[in-house]
């Protein structure tokens, strides 16, 4: 069965030419059938930065947007999330308060969404750890995360969530104080029994089945772009490869196809995907 001809979009993968394959990567992503991808900055560590400001997370955020200038010069449609990764809070205790390692991430969140306001970022991303914490670092943490929805509701942009794997529920009711709908609130390396907006990893075994049921979702390779672990957490040909596989054997449908990759994310970050 040959595929449609529909847009294929990674809805989180970073590209670093600096410690990966770089542009290759995109290229990879493109020869595959990919068309779109929502590029995520890397952490501040990946770029050898140590904030001690927000201002210094702009660094991070020229670098992202000059990488996504290089990969849509290979014809993909790039749109970059920017925020500041939830696990930053451990580097930044080992030098400061946790207090001030907490204003300097809302301080990074704070400049990031001046990128949304100015039309250069999409979206914004932010979470809290994935492993076990403290409570007094999970407390502020999760302040943290909060000062994200705020963000991404006065923005109106979506707001890209990594953390613990899980349904993250309590973050529904968060979203609601802070104004965001629900349905912008992505639940990036997402399961099914998220009441957020998932992101699953291309090779979710659960993916025909919610597709099938009409449920609204993503799909991502969260690929690193790391020489040090290449591949991981899956390559960049897997959004396209996955898709057409699932097409294929007759597991989705075109128009499911249409709703993951068109319809889902164009509605989720306010954006117009179309075929190039």
């Amino acid at each position: 069965m040959k595929p449609p001809a529909i847009p294929i979009t990674d809805d989180h993968i970073h590209i670093d030419p600096v410690n990966g394959r770089g542009i290759e990567a995109a290229k990879d992503f493109r020869r595959s059938g990919g068309t779109h991808i929502f590029l995520v900055s890397k952490p501040s560590w990946s770029l050898s930065v140590e904030p001690s400001t927000g201002e210094d997370y702009r660094e991070v955020f020229e670098a992202t947007l000059r990488v996504a200038e290089m990969v849509r010069e290979t014809g993909l449609v790039v749109y970059p999330v920017l925020g500041v990764h939830p696990a930053e809070i451990g580097r930044l205790t080992a030098r400061m308060s946790l207090e001030a390692a907490a204003g300097v991430m809302t301080a990074g969140l704070d400049l990031a969404a001046r990128y949304v306001e100015g039309g250069q970022a999409v979206a914004l991303k932010s979470g809290r750890p994935h492993y076990e914490v403290a409570p007094e670092v999970l407390a502020a943490s999760n302040a943290v995360l909060f000062h994200a929805l705020e963000l991404g509701a006065d923005c109106g942009c979506a707001v890209q969530l990594h953390a613990e794997s899980g349904p993250c529920t309590d973050v529904v009711e968060m979203a609601r104080r802070a104004g965001i709908p629900v349905e912008k609130v992505v639940k990036h390396f997402a399961t099914p029994d998220t009441p957020l907006m998932p992101s699953f990893i291309a090779r979710h075994e659960e993916i025909p089945a919610l597709a099938r049921s009409g449920r609204r979702f993503t799909m991502e390779s969260d690929y690193m772009d790391e020489n040090s672990r290449p591949g991981a957490v899956i390559g960049p040909k897997s959004v396209p490869r996955f898709t057409r596989r699932y097409f294929e054997e007759g597991l989705i449908t075109e128009e499911d196809a249409w709703r993951i990759h068109q319809e889902t994310p164009s509605r989720t970050y306010g954006v117009d995907i179309a075929l190039p």
